[in-house]
């Protein structure tokens, strides 16, 4: 069976990622069996609204397929980002009422399909996150565009910790835009179905989330992931001493160094970016270097090869990153995935 399913039910175009096993993960495969679909729908003057779910009732999308990019670098890395990427700036301009629902596990590659969509869907199974920082990664497919435009550094703060939020907090955080239980995911398909409004059918589905476990500790979040360098802030959340701040800069310590430095430097970018092709192209050139000489291929061996979670981090500490090095995988480094009308100034 194919790895995303595709239908027209009614007035609905239906995308279903279909690798429950593997959390829905995805592989440069099924970029181009949604892009299809997408086409698909686009020339169907039946369908008013297109929604994207993902099979099974534990993922919408845990992330990338990381072991291709392993196995096979140099062959896979390129091609999968750069149609991912012209992908997920699809969905963000899409024609007609693009619908995400966030159900379970949404992280990695899964917030580029749902993140950019406009109308975008928690559940209370949702667990929201950019999680690379923690495999020598950065927070790619437009996240150094999403979370620089959350209230606050909150957006900064999940960048960099690689936190896992629930629903209040993607509400807060700018990640999602409505809270609907699980239970009521089917009254709104037949809606969906039946061609109503989405933004209505939303509306007359969405709960009150709750209050936001990250709203607490915003004064900290603010206050100490304000500066524009690493050690500042590490040095800032030493300096505060409350609990959140010392489990804080424990996270943050586990995470691979450069990958740090480089994703504060792509955040503080991305907030003053003109467009979400412009963040997606400068994700790109630093994917690749991080690939070719960063920690990622290292974080990927601890977690998903090896499984020994004990990554070997190069530079071990923030204080021997070399700023020149980062501002090195700054520079193009391949084709660029958008024309410079795209993408505006990078």
């Amino acid at each position: 069976m194919s790895d995303v399913l595709v239908e027209t039910a009614g007035a609905l175009g239906r995308i279903r990622l279909n690798r429950p096993k593997a959390l829905n993960a995805l592989n440069h495969g099924m970029v181009g069996l949604i892009d299809a679909a997408l086409d698909r729908f686009a020339a169907d003057p039946a369908v008013t609204a297109v929604l994207l779910t993902g099979e099974g009732e534990r993922a919408l999308c845990a992330g990338g397929d990381l072991r291709s990019l392993y196995e096979n670098p140099t062959d896979a890395a390129a091609p999968f980002w750069r149609d991912e990427y012209r992908l997920d700036s699809r969905i963000a301009a899409y024609e007609k009422p693009f619908v995400a629902v966030m159900d379970g596990i949404t992280m990695g590659g899964g917030v580029g399909l749902s993140g950019h969509a406009a109308h975008r869907i928690v559940t209370e199974r949702s667990r929201v996150a950019m999680p690379e920082t923690g495999i020598g990664y950065l927070p790619d497919v437009g996240g150094t565009w999403l979370l620089p435009r959350a209230p606050g550094e909150l957006g900064t703060y999940l960048g960099l910790t690689g936190a896992q939020i629930g629903a209040a907090d993607a509400i807060l955080c700018g990640m999602a835009d409505a809270f609907i239980p699980s239970a009521a995911l089917p009254d709104l398909i037949a809606a969906l179905v039946e061609g109503q409004e989405p933004e209505a059918a939303i509306a007359r589905s969405a709960k009150d989330p709750g209050p936001a476990p990250l709203a607490a500790h915003r004064g900290v979040i603010d206050r100490c992931f304000a500066f524009d360098m690493m050690d500042e802030i590490v040095a800032a959340l030493d300096a505060d001493g409350s609990d959140f701040a010392r489990e804080t800069k424990a996270t943050l310590a586990a995470k691979s160094p450069s990958s740090l430095v480089l994703t504060l430097c792509l955040l503080r970018l991305g907030r003053a970016a003109p467009t979400l092709e412009a963040c997606l192209e400068r994700e790109f050139h630093a994917s690749l270097a991080l690939l070719e000489e960063g920690d990622f291929r290292e974080g990927i061996r601890a977690v998903v090869i090896d499984k020994d979670k004990s990554p070997r981090w190069t530079p071990p500490s923030l204080d021997q990153v070399d700023p020149a090095r980062i501002a090195s995988w700054l520079e193009p480094r391949a084709e660029p995935v958008f024309g410079g009308d795209r993408t505006g100034a990078v």
